[in-house]
Parts: structure tokens; C-alpha cells; sequence
């Protein structure tokens, strides 16, 4: 799990075509132990039920993205929408539902953020369709907060399909991510104008030239990685190279590859395959490759989510080193939780120095770390 220097990689490594293997004996098993899994997820369930507020939230009643995040968590754990727990956080969540169909608080500047992860916990709770009625109006806001040629006044301007904070900031990858799978979740077709205009700005996030991109970023680093946004003159969080270009980082990379699978793109496309060698040559659990310790745990439930839908039993590094990806992850978390079941990041970036939301992360990496069995 020790990876390679983000920055050293060498040409060879990042032209090596994609390879990831599956078990082929028939009665493999990957994944962790079951017994400590289930162990795990129930100290950090006990854990979010004793932080809640009584009034449904967690951390803020002002912080419906965290609520519905760390309500999404826990059904996905086991939970169900009749939970005492659960039932109360969907309330709260309920009572942060607008007129123009938005999930959010009167206040925030993460309108698109808290509507994509309240659609998430909603859907999670929609057994018997009653939240239908609502999923369906919070599709159509995020619709509208979707960077069209309205606001772009063209297709190949950098913010066009892309999704922002919801309050007309530029949009970015980390946003529209959320917006992607919103959609999807919802049911919404790959072949929705919505989602094939998000592909093209997911497209234009990418480290790779192409006729997807033809950004001014596009061949500078050219890697095959993704980085937070081409718009407003580009932006990578993992910071630029000496001729402007903006560094590929491991989470944004990992959402960028998952949302253009959930937008319809093939598994042997260019840009899949790309992002592909990327993440083959930057596996590791250690760090967030880019970015250090910062948005470990976002990165930790995108790398699991993406895999699994990728539907990667064992992980090939380009060394050819193979991992059991699920088994990895699960023990790496199972080390790292707290006594009082909760998990956090003593690097406070991105919220991620709150206990709920952080456990929250967790256990939605955990739900992807199932042991499966080919028999």
C-alpha cells in the first residue's frame, strides 16, 4: 500500500494499458472478515446515534448535506427508514425542502452539494415510493443548476455541464460528481441532456488531450488523472506545474473515472482507459496521492465506490502488484477508529476534522467493502 511518488512517474508507466484482474478460482472469497465488519459498523452506528441532535441533525441543524450524508451511511449499514435514528434525520431533511424543489438551508452556498446528498438518503428511504414525489423535484432543481449555454453562452466555454455550489460560482468536478450520481440514483438516463452535458465538463477536468478536451490544461500534464476544474482560468487543489499545468489528484481522479462510467462512457474509451493507468500507478490507502492526508476520507469511500463500480475483485498496481482492495481498505479503517466507534482526520480540511461526517465517509467506504465470493 506504499504507492508511487505522485509526481515521478515515469512516461512508460503512464502508457501501460489498464489491467485489472478478477479472482478465477471459483471459490475465492475477497474482503474482509464479516465478523469484524459487522463489529465495526455497529460502533460507528452507535456512535452517529448518540451525536445526533434531537432535532434530527448532525453537527449543525444548518447542515443538511452532513444530515443526509451521514442518514445515507447508516441505511446503507443496515438501517432502516423506520429506525428511530433514521426516521429523525429524515424529518430534519424533509423540513429543508423548498418550494422550487431544492433541499437545502435558506442560507447555504452548497445548494447543488446538499440537494445531491439529501436525493441520496431520500432514495436510500424510497422502499415503499414515498419519497418519489420529492426525488422528482429535487432532479429538476438540480437540473436547473446546471451550467447550460444560458450561462455559458456556448458549448465549448470551460464551465459548460458542469455543476457548482448552486449560488453561480464557477462550477467544479468534486460538485458535479455529486450531481452525476444524484441523477443516477434517481433513475435519470445517461442519455438525459443533463448527464451527456456533464460528461462533457468531466471530460475537460481530465489530464488528457483529446477531441473531449481541447482546454488550454489539457496537454500540459497530460497523465490521464483529474483535478477540480478547467473553468475561471483552472483550479487543481493538488496546485499547478511550472507551465500552468494543474495537477492530477487521487480523489478527483477517482470520482472523475466513476462519473463517466455513470454517464455512459465504455470501459474501453480513451479517457476510462486513461484514468485507468492513473489510478494503477497511484494505489494506495497511506494518503490522498496529491493531496497528503487532506480529503482522506472522501477519498477513501470514492476509490471504494469506484471500484466497485468498476467491478474490480483484485486491484493490479502497475507493478503488477494485486490487491485485495476491499480487505485492504476494511482493516485499514478497522486501525484507524476510535474507541468511541467514531472516525476522523486530524488534518482539518473540508470538514473533514468532524467526527459525523468523517464516520459517516466510512461507513459508506465500509458498504462497498463486503466480502464477495465468486461461488
Amino acid at each position: 500500500m506504499t504507492g508511487r511518488s505522485l509526481f515521478g512517474a515515469t512516461a512508460a508507466s503512464l502508457l501501460t494499458s489498464a489491467m485489472f484482474v478478477f479472482a478465477t478460482t471459483s471459490a475465492f472469497a475477497v474482503g474482509p472478515d464479516l465478523d469484524q465488519l459487522q463489529e465495526s459498523r455497529q460502533k460507528g452506528i452507535e456512535f452517529l446515534s448518540i451525536s445526533q441532535s434531537s432535532d434530527g441533525s448532525w453537527t449543525s441543524p444548518h447542515a443538511p448535506g452532513i444530515t443526509g450524508l451521514v442518514a445515507h451511511s447508516l441505511m446503507q449499514s443496515g438501517l432502516t427508514p423506520d429506525d428511530e435514528v433514521v426516521a429523525l434525520a429524515l424529518k430534519h431533511l424533509e423540513s429543508h425542502i423548498k418550494p422550487d424543489g431544492g433541499i437545502y438551508d435558506a442560507d447555504s452556498n452548497h445548494r447543488n452539494y446538499e440537494t445531491s446528498i439529501a436525493l441520496l438518503a431520500f432514495d436510500s428511504a424510497n422502499t415503499d415510493g414515498r419519497y418519489d414525489g420529492k426525488i422528482a423535484e429535487a432532479v429538476k432543481f438540480l437540473k436547473k443548476l446546471q451550467w447550460d449555454e444560458e450561462e455559458t453562452g456556448s458549448t465549448t466555454h470551460a464551465s459548460f455541464g458542469g455543476a457548482g455550489y448552486g449560488n453561480h460560482q464557477r462550477p467544479d468536478l468534486s460538485n458535479t460528481t455529486f450531481f452525476v450520481e444524484a441523477l443516477k440514483t434517481a433513475g435519470v438516463s445517461d442519455d438525459d441532456p443533463a448527464m451527456k452535458n456533464a460528461l462533457v465538463f468531466i471530460s475537460r477536468c481530465q489530464n488528457l488531450e483529446s477531441e473531449h478536451n481541447t482546454t488550454e490544461f489539457a496537454a500540459k500534464v497530460d497523465d490521464g488523472g483529474f483535478y477540480y476544474t478547467p473553468a475561471a482560468g483552472g483550479s487543481s487543489q493538488a496546485g499547478t506545474t511550472p507551465d500552468g499545468g494543474l495537477r492530477s489528484y487521487a480523489s478527483m481522479t477517482y470520482a472523475g473515472l466513476k462519473s463517466m462510467i455513470y454517464a455512459g462512457v465504455a470501459q474501453d474509451d480513451e479517457r476510462v482507459q486513461a484514468a485507468r493507468d492513473w489510478i494503477r500507478d497511484f494505489y494506495t490507502l497511506d494518503e490522498n496521492p496529491g493531496m497528503g492526508q487532506q480529503g482522506l476520507f472522501y477519498y477513501y469511500h470514492t476509490f471504494a465506490k469506484t471500484l466497485a463500480v468498476l467491478d474490480v475483485d483484485q486491484f493490479e498496481e502497475a507493478d503488477s502488484t494485486r490487491h485485495d482492495w476491499r480487505k485492504e481498505l476494511a482493516e485499514h479503517l478497522f486501525s484507524i477508529q476510535k474507541e468511541n466507534g467514531s472516525w476522523v482526520n486530524p488534518t482539518d480540511r473540508w470538514y473533514e476534522g468532524d467526527p459525523n461526517l468523517v464516520t459517516g465517509y466510512s461507513l459508506m467506504a465500509l458498504k462497498y467493502c463486503e466480502p464477495t465470493s465468486n461461488e
